[in-house]
């Protein structure tokens, strides 16, 4: 029997899909390159935890996680038919892992037990990082293309950790963006300030500031010594922990870490 409240989660994840803009214009998904490749990163941590709980290791990083609960579940006829339609196009890896998202919402809605509690929405992440400008391909050498950036993900082992790579929060992925090469800083004396140095495409160069209220606002911080403040250059991961504690408040996640530390 399928479950009422079931069918409308897997619905409502099918149809955040479906508005997917999943082939955009290249300089619209090249401002997002940031958030997306956080938004990628946030997915593969979260993945290697669930495939660690669910003994799925040699399927990570892109799988239906579906196919290693006991759920006892199905989505309807309906909701199968609208899925496998939408899926027909797409890569593998996007198909395998659309088709978790949607069986997954159905599993959680109908069956919560099926499921470890204390593990992070799995496909969020994901599906937020399609949001944000579509989908990705493997290239010829296995990297990751996230159409702008390309990376190449490493291990199972070297992601299973605890401490959030983004929050899934607008406010702060919006933040982390724009066009142009980026660089991030904080003050050595005020951890909890957020800086970045930004080189737009047209040439130039831009030192701003981050405030909740404000945003990024331009500074003359990074560019002389007469105010006493000295900035250093941070991971773009510590950047985002930065700008979430402005916007949400509370204490910043984990440490933040220098690129270059001073010896």
């Amino acid at each position: 029997m399928i479950d009422e409240r079931g069918g409308q989660a897997a619905s409502e994840v099918l149809e955040r899909l479906c508005a997917v803009e999943w082939v955009g214009e290249w300089s619209d998904i090249f401002g997002k390159a940031m958030s997306r490749r956080l938004l990628m990163r946030e997915y593969l941590r979260r993945a290697a935890l669930w495939a660690q709980e669910y003994s799925a290791e040699s399927a990570w990083p892109f799988f239906d996680i579906t196919e290693y609960l006991d759920s006892g579940c199905e989505l309807s006829p309906s909701v199968t038919r609208r899925l496998e339609e939408f899926l027909r196009d797409r890569p593998s890896e996007v198909k395998t892992t659309c088709r978790g998202a949607v069986r997954l919402a159905e599993i959680r809605a109908h069956n919560p037990a099926a499921e470890a509690h204390d593990l992070p929405g799995l496909y969020e992440p994901l599906i937020r990082f399609y949001e944000r400008g579509g989908e990705f391909i493997r290239d010829n050498s296995g990297a990751l293309d996230l159409t702008g950036v390309s990376f190449r993900h490493g291990s199972l082992q070297g992601y299973a950790y605890n401490t959030p790579v983004v929050a899934l929060h607008d406010a702060v992925l919006d933040a982390l963006d724009a066009e142009g090469r980026v660089t991030f800083y904080t003050s050595e004396k005020d951890r909890t300030a957020v800086f970045r140095r930004l080189l737009p495409q047209g040439g130039g160069q831009r030192d701003e500031v981050f405030s909740a209220t404000l945003g990024w606002q331009t500074t003359t911080q990074l560019s002389t010594s007469e105010d006493g403040i000295e900035c250093i250059q941070i991971y773009d991961q510590d950047a985002a922990r930065l700008i979430e504690h402005a916007v949400l408040g509370g204490t910043p996640r984990g440490s933040v870490q220098a690129v270059h530390p001073r010896r």
